[in-house]
């Protein structure tokens, strides 16, 4: 056949005979492609026409054939560019679509029907992911439904009849049969090819059918979306390593897509960038090579594909010409564990959101009272003089009487004297302790709102910003740690707090309150009134008007167990007061019955701000009331005839349990229940039983009012109170299933796996909500798409204190339509609550992001599941209804952790029947698997200060393993769906082969070398000597006077020092009395038991002065000689020393009675005291024969108890000194300073041998003088201006521990570390990160920069593998799974910064 492309084109005889020649060297494999093609081109290149182009528009030729074989038919279109294909894509998409979508229907009878007209929006691509850490959840109360119990009743029914006893594993795809891309062949219709369909356009074709369009949009997504492996029977399409659909044009511009075997590959190359179509310049036409799978299509002279078999030989002459690329440096720590999991496809008939775009719902305009005050202080004023015996806080006791009656002229004139007594009488008029602005904590008790409250007004009277938190009960509280990191950001020194509440905390035994773990340095504040000097007359509050100034800070625990603060302005404090005085129909004199935490969230708002605002007068009910008596609060408000009470689902619950005993209830007198958790879509059957039972005692269906809040955007919506009882609030039966894909599916209540949600009211006055999508950029969701709800107000919080990123993230959020124009101008803030905003504009939230858990791509809320598990005989076995929900990561995917605590007399057997229901109903209603369900003794998981469980400290104790549960049921099989593909053997690749295949691919071997230690420094004069001990005679000659070592005591000034000549002439001496004395001869070992000084050194040269082999032992410690002599007894024996030496105190300490008990006098050798020395020189200094000579022995005991023993030649010891002088730059002219033990590895070597080899003064410091200064070595870095210093772990865990509060004191001694280069840690273990990096943080303000902090790695057979030098690179942290460790692999998890 002739050429396609050379149609109508008369060509030779002799052109096409050498056409088919070339065509046969290519098929045998005699000839490359490359120089097939580039013959072929010289054959027929001067009768190729040149055609102009129009306008200079590339001519797109797209050849599509069946895989039934059927001849493809090529489209050409002259005008026709790949934005034009595109656009006919996407208007094909949207013909096919429009019309056929399904109605959205809700709970309201309200129908909204799509415009057909509408297309489908292009959603933004998103590169990035939004991090976000939100508060953790409350009760477990609130999880507690009727309905939702028989529908898990209902669920084990079913699962009963299946005679299952534990739940079936699920089915999960295997990666060892390979997808076939047949399953991706798009289906043949009527008229041709879809890819026909979609990129003819405007020219003369058949058109495409609606039902043609859909199949082939399908294909494409399963193609995109799907495996990206082909085989060779199969057809695939390059795409140039990229599967991004908005790139499907581009390829199919430029691809032909054939049933053929697919040509192997001869150079395997994979192209690294996307394919783009250029449009040329000028009136050639650019001809795009067409190709095919991973290699090119080549053609016969008449058209027909050929296979590009090629030889043996040039296959492998390719290989070899080929250059392998590097990667970047990323990717050598990269492992390939990611390609080895099962790739989880998304499901096909998932629901999909269909609705329109949501628009932003606007509340209603915030009223403007004349009467209002310009802020919260000057209503505090008003009331406090206008109406000074009006009762504004009345406390309860135990017994739930009166304890205390707080009026507003008492809260006025006592917040009046705590603003006058912090400003003024905490420290001295000149440095006053606290100025306006700074930060203070609020420490009072649950049941002590009175002071609190007076604390509070106190501190904005003196505008300073009060941090109310919790008391700490112990130094292990669970979070306290975390508490008091957010106080030592926010700089607060003083706590407020009360007597009872000051006699209360831990006291030490000299009756001091201890630092809590994590908190910083707190000077404690009474601020009862008998404590308080009286202000004077002339002495008045400054009251502003509200302004941006932070008015507090409310703290709020995140997700992972971190505490934040959320600052809120003055002007928001005063318009979310307004807010909620319009939104609940505030007036004056009303009484409101608080339940509610009253140092935040709701009760704070409501109870301590809101109430002053509008003179009300707040009856607060205590926890452990509430504890003792659950009807208290109702019983207050039949008392008081409350027109408020604010409570949460859990209270309500309890009261139900109680209310047999009462009798005479009447809640006629309430026209508002503010419930503070209606957020939680459980809190509805707690609303509905109350309901139930109390409306027969008054109690009237509008008057229930929830509400949602979040401490970021304060109150994000409430239900309004009405007077029309006929209007029933709104509500929701939403599918399960729906909600996990993020989508809205009303369901009927007679289904499982529903979701029963109530309204929370309307948006605040003011404000504006919308919903946009939880990850990526903040784009609007669809009107029936669960999406993050987003408030923008005056009445919000403005920043996480100190916290600039996160910030941005959450206060700064700009949502944006599918078009990615923005919303507004204004910032959103993201109030963490999963919801949407329904008929009406009222707003419904079914979940938190805190407690969102994405599995499998399917978004679960641990509420939900919570709601589950309590519904399996919840009063039977859970202790208290205490359960904890949370997910942890195993496969790169999460996976559900259930915690509960069981209840004491529950047995193993009930147990596990119990957890195996429990599983059985999650997987019905939710058909999620549950990847672990453990049970703890009753009272052992950790608590909130409220009595909750701590999430993140029960999911801490789970990671570690520290939770001791007492039953564990584990169930990967039915979560763990992405398991990796099994490894298989391949009997003739080994470690030679694997090598020469990772350095043919690119990789890199896991090898490292340092410099070469011979072509550097050529004029090191102590290069020329082979032996420590010629150096030590030609420093001596040379250089007599220069000072070698400098030893310090512990009061930081100079014990001893040892210049050249005094080294020499000292080791001369020795040597003498090792020959003399000792009757040593060459080769003989030598014990040196010395402790950390000068003597050890000049008894170590003295060795090689004479001849001997010195072994450095540390010396027995004189309080401890039962356990510590038998070491020195054990290495002088295992090393055959022939003589002891040290000095006269030790020889005493050996000979004592304490010794004798414990070693044998006799069985030591001989002691010689080096104390007095003879005065004569030796005839002849030693001088080894071979540099390969044993020249020390370095004996250590490991922590296991086990002695190990390296030898030293003089040759190694040399050349480790000279790398250890190039790493570290050591001349004669620099000052390092040592505070190690010189006994064995890097720390003897830097001791004893450096300075001798290099020139440089060795500033000693003994690590035991630390334990009486631990300044001492940080003083001397600063005094002698120290750039180099080496230390071990325990020397700067001392300084951490023991300086750690006189960092103040230091600066103000001078000390300075600001010159300090490089501080290595010598040790022989893993590096301890978290220590140096609070070494670091802790001495920055001193001037220690963090990247001058590094750890040396060395091991017994080689004591320094590495050493940071002054030359070399900043250190470097890694983070590696300690997993993937123990099977001697690199995780693909692994990050750098």
């Amino acid at each position: 056949m002739a050429d396609r492309g050379l149609e109508g084109m008369a060509l030779p005889l002799e052109v096409r005979a050498r056409l088919a020649e070339l065509e046969l060297e290519l098929s045998e494999g005699d000839i490359t492609q490359k120089g097939y093609e580039k013959k072929r081109s010289k054959l027929i290149g001067a009768y190729l026409p040149q055609p102009p182009t129009a306008n200079g528009a590339a001519v797109v030729r797209c050849r599509l054939q069946h895989s039934e074989g059927a001849p493809g038919r090529a489209l050409h279109s002259g005008n026709i560019g790949v934005c034009d294909i595109r656009e006919a894509a996407v208007r094909e998409r949207a013909a096919s679509t429009a019309g056929n979508r399904p109605l959205f229907y809700f709970r309201f009878g309200v129908d909204q029907a799509l415009p057909p007209e509408r297309r489908a929006p292009v959603t933004p691509a998103s590169s990035t992911r939004y991090h976000r850490r939100r508060s953790s959840g409350s009760r477990d109360e609130r999880y507690r439904s009727d309905v939702h119990t028989e529908a898990v009743q209902a669920a084990l029914a079913k699962h009963k009849e299946r005679k299952m006893a534990v739940p079936m594993p699920s089915k999960r795809r295997s990666l060892v049969v390979q997808t076939s891309m047949d399953a991706y062949t798009p289906p043949d219709t009527s008229s041709g090819s879809e890819d026909e369909g979609s990129v003819q356009g405007d020219s003369q074709g058949t058109p495409t059918s609606s039902q043609g369009s859909i199949n082939m949009e399908h294909w494409i997504s399963q193609a995109i979306h799907g495996s990206t492996t082909s085989t060779t029977s199969s057809s695939s399409t390059q795409s140039g390593g990229s599967g991004a659909a908005h790139r499907l044009a581009d390829v199919m511009a430029q691809t032909h897509i054939e049933n053929h075997s697919a040509p192997p590959d001869v150079t395997t190359y994979t192209s690294e960038h996307p394919i783009q179509v250029e449009r040329p310049q000028g009136s050639t036409t650019s001809r795009t090579a067409p190709k095919y799978g991973n290699a090119e299509l080549m053609e016969t002279g008449d058209g027909v594909p050929v296979s590009s078999r090629v030889s043996a030989k040039i296959q492998q002459l390719v290989n070899t010409l080929k250059r392998p690329k590097r990667p970047p440096l990323r990717e050598f720590f990269v492992d390939d564990f990611e390609e080895l999991l099962e790739v989880q496809q998304p499901d096909p008939n998932q629901p999909k959101p269909e609705g329109a775009q949501m628009l932003a719902m606007r509340g209603e305009q915030l009223g403007v009272v004349t009467n209002w005050p310009p802020s919260l202080e000057a209503a505090l004023q008003r009331w406090g003089t206008i109406s000074p015996k009006a009762p504004c806080l009345t406390t309860m006791d135990t017994n739930g009487k009166p304890l205390y009656i707080l009026t507003y002229g008492k809260l006025w004139t006592r917040s009046m004297k705590v603003a006058y007594n912090i400003l003024h009488k905490l420290g001295t008029k000149q440095e006053p302790m606290v100025r306006p602005g700074d930060r203070v904590a609020l420490v009072f008790p649950n049941n002590d709102p009175a002071a609190s409250m007076v604390a509070f007004y106190g501190c904005l009277l003196a505008e300073v910003v009060p941090v109310p938190i919790e008391v700490p009960l112990t130094r292990k509280d669970a979070g306290s740690q975390q508490i008091g990191f957010l106080l030592g950001s926010c700089g607060v020194t003083v706590a407020l707090t009360s007597d009872a509440c000051h006699k209360g905390l831990p006291k030490s035994p000299t009756g001091e309150i201890p630092q809590f773990k994590g908190w910083p340095k707190l000077l404690w504040f009474v601020t009862e009134s008998k404590h308080l000097s009286k202000p004077p007359r002339d002495w008045f509050p400054h009251i502003k008007d509200a302004n941006n100034d932070t008015a507090y800070i409310e703290y709020k625990t995140c997700k992972d167990g971190s505490v934040l603060g959320v600052t809120v302005t003055r002007i928001a404090l005063l318009t979310h007061c307004q807010a909620l005085t319009q939104a609940c129909g505030y007036t004056e004199a009303e009484t409101i019955v608080n339940v509610l935490d009253f140092k935040k969230d709701v009760g704070l708002w409501h109870g301590i701000l809101t109430s002053v605002m509008n003179m009300m007068h707040v009856i607060s009910i205590p926890y452990s009331l509430m504890k003792v008596n659950p009807l208290s609060w109702i019983q207050k408000v039949c008392q008081y005839k409350a027109k408020v009470a604010c409570v949460k689902s859990r209270d309500m619950h309890w009261a139900l349990v109680a209310h047999r005993d009462q009798r005479d209830i009447n809640l006629s007198s309430l026209r508002m229940l503010i419930v503070a958790d209606g957020a939680n879509p459980w809190s509805i059957s707690s609303c509905d039983a109350f309901l139930n039972v109390f409306q027969s005692k008054g109690l009237r269906q509008e008057v229930i009012c929830p509400c949602a809040s979040s401490p970021e955007a304060l109150t994000v919506a409430i239900r309004r109170p009405t007077d029309d009882s006929n209007q029933p609030p709104g509500r929701g039966v939403l599918s399960m299933h729906g909600l996990t894909y993020g989508v809205i599916r009303v369901d009927s209540e007679e289904k499982l796996s529903v979701l029963t949600v109530q309204d929370v009211g309307l948006v605040m006055p003011g404000a504006i909500m919308c919903s946009v999508k939880p990850d990526g950029i903040p784009q609007l969701c669809r009107t029936d798409e669960i999406g993050e709800l987003c408030v923008c107000a005056i009445a919000t919080g403005t920043s996480y204190y100190g916290l600039s990123g996160m910030t941005k993230n959450t206060f700064e959020v700009f949502p944006v339509t599918s078009s990615g124009a923005p919303v507004s101008e204004y910032p959103f803030v993201r109030t963490g609550l999963l919801g949407f905003v329904g008929p009406g504009g009222l707003v419904f939230v079914v979940g938190k992001m805190d407690g969102l858990m994405v599995v499998s791509g399917r978004r679960h809320n641990a509420d939900d599941i919570v709601a589950t598990a309590l519904a399996v005989e919840p009063m039977k076995f859970v202790y208290r209804g205490r359960i904890a929900v949370f997910s942890v990561t195993v496969l790169h995917d999460e996976r559900i952790v259930i915690v509960a605590e069981q209840r004491p007399d529950s047995t193993e057997e009930d147990s596990f029947q119990w957890m195996s229901r429990v599983l059985q109903a999650i997987d019905s209603i939710h058909q999620v698997g549950v990847y672990c369900l453990a049970l703890v003794p009753a009272n052992t998981l950790p608590k909130t200060p409220l009595g909750g469980i701590h999430l993140s400290e029960t999911k801490q104790l789970f990671l570690e393993g520290s939770l001791h549960p007492c039953n564990v049921l584990m169930c990967p099989h039915t979560c763990v769906t992405n398991l990796p593909k099994p490894r298989q053997k391949q009997p003739e690749i080994g470690p030679a082969s694997v090598m020469v295949g990772n350095l043919v691919s690119g990789k890199r071997i896991a090898q490292a070398s340092g410099r070469d230690l011979g072509q550097i420094e050529d004029n090191d004069q102590a290069r020329k000597f082979l032996f420590l001990s010629e150096v030590l005679q030609w420093r001596a000659q040379t250089t007599p006077d220069h000072v070698l070592y400098t030893l310090l005591n512990c009061r930081g000034t100079i014990a001893s020092s040892l210049t050249c000549v005094q080294l020499h002439k000292r080791a001369e001496k020795i040597a003498v009395m090792l020959m003399e004395r000792g009757h040593l001869q060459d080769g003989d070992h030598v014990a040196l038991v010395y402790p950390p000084g000068i003597d050890l050194i000049a008894a170590f040269y003295g060795c090689l002065y004479a001849g001997c082999v010195p072994i450095t032992v540390r010396p027995p410690h004189p309080q401890n000689i039962a356990t510590t002599l038998p070491t020195v007894k054990m290495i002088v024996e295992v090393s055959r020393s022939a003589c002891l030496m040290t000095t006269q105190l030790i020889c005493k300490l050996l000979r004592s009675r304490e010794a004798a008990a414990a070693v044998d006098v006799r069985a030591w050798p001989p002691i010689l005291d080096t104390d007095d020395l003879p005065k004569k020189r030796p005839a002849q200094i030693y001088k080894p024969s071979n540099p390969d000579t044993l020249a020390y022995l370095d004996f250590s005991v490991s922590t296991t108890g086990m002695l190990a023993g390296v030898k030293m030649s003089h040759a190694a010891t040399s050349a480790f000194c000279r790398s250890i002088k190039l790493q570290c730059e050591l001349y004669p002219s620099r000052e390092v300073a040592i505070c190690l033990d010189p006994y064995c590895g890097l720390g003897f070597v830097l001791w004893c041998l450096c300075s001798v080899y290099s020139g440089h003064q060795s500033i000693l410091i003994p690590p035991s003088e630390l334990e009486t200064n631990p300044a001492l070595w940080l003083l001397a870095v600063s005094q002698y201006k120290v750039r180099d210093t080496f230390c071990s772990y325990s020397v700067m865990e001392l300084c951490t521990k023991g300086l750690g509060s006189q960092t103040d004191s230091l600066k103000a001694r001078g000390l300075d570390l600001s010159r300090v280069r490089t501080c290595v840690v010598v040790a022989e273990e893993r590096p301890r990160i978290a220590l140096t990096q609070s070494f670091s943080k802790l001495f920055k303000d001193l001037g220690l920069h963090p990247r001058a902090v590094s750890t040396s790695f060395g091991c017994r057979v080689n004591l320094a593998i590495c050493l940071q030098g002054t030359s070399g690179p900043d250190p470097t942290t890694v983070y590696v799974d300690m997993r993937a460790l123990r099977h001697d692999s690199f995780p693909s998890s692994l990050e750098q910064e």
